[in-house]
C-alpha cells in the first residue's frame, strides 16, 4: 500500500497555493505635492496692511454718515436706493467718535493705503505679475465655466493656473471701483478746489452717494474672496501668510 506523501508538503512562504485568490498590494500613498513659492513678501505684506487700512477706512467713513444718514439736500429729493437711509450703525462698527475725529482717522488712513497701493502697483509692474491678474477677453469662458461650478451646475473644478479667469475678473473690476472710490472720495474732501470733479459726479451729495456705495463693493468682494478662499482652495490662505503654496492647484501660471 503506497501513501501519497504530497499531503504533508509545505508550501514556501514566497508562493501562494495553487487555486487561492491573488493577493493585490495596496496602493502606495499618494505623496503631497512640494510646496513651492507662490507670494512675494510685499504682496504678502501689502494685502494684510490694506486689510487693516480699509477696514479702518470704513468704519471711519461709517462715523462721517452718521452726521448726515442721507444723501441729498434737506428738504429735497434724496438719492435711492439707499437701505441705510437715516440708519445708525451700532458704535463697535464706527471709528473716530464723533465726526471730526472720524474725518482725521480717514483721511490719515487715506495716504497710507494710497502708499500701500503704490508699492503694490509698483512691484506688480516690475516684476511682470500683472499678467496673471489681468482679466482679458480670451478668459470669458473660462469665467463662465468656474461661475457655473460654483453655482454646482458643473461638478468638476475647471483646469486653472494660479489664479483662475473668474478671479482676474474680480481682480482687475475691482481696480476700477478703486479708482471710483479714490476719485469720489476726492471730490467730497476738495469740493470746492476741485468743482469740476465734483460738478462730473453730479455735485456733492451725489458724490457722497456714488462713494458710499464702493464701500459696499468693497466689502462685498471681501466676503466673497474669503468664502471661496476657504471652500474651495484653504491652502491659499496660508500661502498669503507664509508664502510657500501646497495645494490643488499650479502655483504658477
Amino acid at each position: 500500500m503506497r501513501m501519497n506523501w504530497n499531503i504533508f508538503a509545505v508550501v514556501p512562504p514566497d508562493r501562494e497555493p495553487v487555486g487561492a485568490p491573488a493577493q493585490t498590494p495596496p496602493p502606495a500613498p499618494a505623496a503631497p505635492p512640494p510646496a513651492a513659492r507662490r507670494h512675494h513678501w510685499i504682496i504678502r505684506l501689502t494685502h494684510w496692511l490694506a486689510v487693516i487700512l480699509i477696514g479702518g477706512m470704513v468704519t471711519s467713513g461709517l462715523q462721517i454718515y452718521r452726521a448726515y444718514a442721507r444723501f441729498g439736500e434737506r428738504g429735497g429729493p434724496y438719492y435711492q436706493p439707499n437701505p441705510f437711509h437715516d440708519s445708525v450703525f451700532p458704535r463697535w462698527a464706527r471709528l473716530g467718535g464723533w465726526l471730526g475725529g472720524a474725518l482725521n482717522w480717514h483721511f490719515a488712513l487715506m495716504w497710507g493705503l494710497g502708499a500701500v497701493g503704490l508699492v503694490y502697483v509698483l512691484h506688480l509692474a516690475s516684476s511682470g505679475s500683472w499678467r496673471g491678474l489681468l482679466f482679458r477677453p480670451r478668459d470669458l469662458p473660462g469665467a463662465v465655466e468656474m461661475a457655473r461650478y460654483y453655482l454646482r451646475l458643473r461638478r468638476d473644478h475647471p483646469p486653472q493656473g494660479k489664479h483662475n479667469p473668474l478671479q482676474k475678473l474680480a481682480y482687475t473690476s475691482i481696480v476700477g471701483v478703486g479708482a471710483l472710490a479714490v476719485l469720489t472720495g476726492c471730490a467730497i474732501y476738495k469740493p470746492v478746489q476741485l468743482a469740476w470733479l465734483t460738478g462730473l459726479f453730479g455735485g456733492f451729495q451725489a458724490a457722497r452717494y456714488w462713494h458710499f456705495w464702493t464701500v459696499w463693493v468693497f466689502v462685498g468682494f471681501l466676503v466673497v474672496h474669503v468664502i471661496l478662499v476657504f471652500v474651495v482652495d484653504p491652502a491659499s490662505l496660508r500661502a498669503m501668510i507664509t508664502g510657500w503654496y501646497r495645494g490643488r492647484f499650479p502655483s504658477h501660471d
